[in-house]
């Protein structure tokens, strides 16, 4: 995996992250709070921030985070180098220096990974040529614009290609510093750590970045949303595209069209999206039977559940329900909202 071997048995995993002035503060602290407390669980980090002078830098919310090292400090060998973003991208690949220092890291590292707009970084460094990677769904037509040899897949929470893991929007990073943790130490280790952190796990890499009932947020076609809102306040009832189509006083192709027009999707995509979102919460906070849970959210059985979840997340209904189960299951119910941070916008809508 790039070149670069695994840590040796019972051997310190050094994890690098790269600060620089104007970094989001939670790309930072996100993957740092996981990777830290699953050392108290038994996990091995040795986890250093790094910048470019080596000195303190302002984080894109104001506060100042500390430096622990210049890269020349940094053993030569590292385990997994984590690459954070910044609001304004274009700033960031400009900076020769920053962009030395996360190709100079990567070259060395076993395991790349970046966060949010960390994405354009690895991509002007050249790490990213000829690969799969996301970034926050809102700037991945950025992402694909301006490198022509990425793969961009905006839609997941993260993409895998080999040794390199690119993720979404700021939260997104908890996530995949959750699903390292689980993939260096078992998922016994991730869970105690995302019980301590009061997280679900590591939402699959496949799993949408935003919820499909806020996309989109306001169609330009009344139609469209009035459908959407009959299919989202009943998941469970049988909203064939002929009847939605009937209750709004139009044919079915023609609602068909306007669905693709306004959202990308079929009115069955859109129906079997919001039964998913619906099982999803049902099976994170709930202790219902997975085949009650596919009849309330409107799949009628557990196997056309198991298919559905098959196909959008990559997961089944009951490995989805063993990886998010929340810490604490007297809590109303209810998924993992945004976590902006220092952001200012929603970047986890799932």
């Amino acid at each position: 995996m790039g070149g670069v071997a695994a840590a040796r048995p019972g051997a310190a995993r050094v994890v690098v992250i790269v600060a620089f002035d104007q970094v989001q503060l939670l790309d930072v602290s996100g993957p740092l709070e996981v990777l830290t407390t699953a050392n108290r669980y038994g996990a091995r980090y040795e986890v250093r921030v790094v910048s470019p002078t080596g000195l303190d830098v302002r984080t894109s919310c104001g506060m100042r985070i500390g430096a622990d090292a210049r890269v020349e400090e940094v053993p030569r060998t590292v385990d997994t180098l984590v690459v954070p973003g910044r609001r304004d991208w274009r700033r960031a690949t400009a900076d020769d220096e920053l962009i030395a220092l996360v190709g100079g890291l990567a070259a060395r590292a076993r395991r790349v990974t970046s966060v949010c707009a960390g994405a354009f970084l690895l991509a002007q460094a050249g790490v990213l040529d000829g690969r799969r990677a996301t970034t926050h769904w809102e700037l991945a037509p950025q992402l694909a614009a301006a490198y022509s040899r990425v793969a961009v897949e905006p839609d997941p929470v993260f993409v895998r290609d080999g040794h390199v893991v690119t993720s979404a929007g700021v939260t997104a990073g908890i996530d995949l510093a959750l699903a390292l943790v689980e993939e260096d130490h078992g998922a016994d280790v991730a869970r105690e750590a995302a019980r301590q952190l009061v997280v679900f796990m590591a939402r699959p890499g496949g799993q949408s970045q935003f919820s499909v009932r806020m996309t989109p947020q306001e169609p330009r076609h009344p139609l469209v949303r009035r459908a959407m809102d009959k299919v989202t306040a009943d998941p469970s009832f049988p909203h064939g595209t002929e009847g939605l189509a009937a209750g709004l006083g139009i044919s079915a192709r023609h609602l068909a069209r306007l669905f693709r027009q306004e959202t990308g999707m079929t009115p069955g995509q859109y129906v079997d999206a919001v039964r998913v979102e619906s099982a999803q919460a049902l099976l994170s906070s709930g202790t219902a039977s997975v085949e009650e849970i596919a009849r309330e959210a409107g799949f009628g059985s557990s196997e056309t559940m198991r298919r559905v979840f098959q196909h959008a997340l990559g997961v089944s209904p009951t490995v989805y329900r063993a990886r998010f189960r929340t810490t604490a299951p007297s809590l109303p119910r209810g998924t993992r909202t945004a976590d902006a941070g220092c952001a200012g916008r929603s970047d986890d809508l799932t």
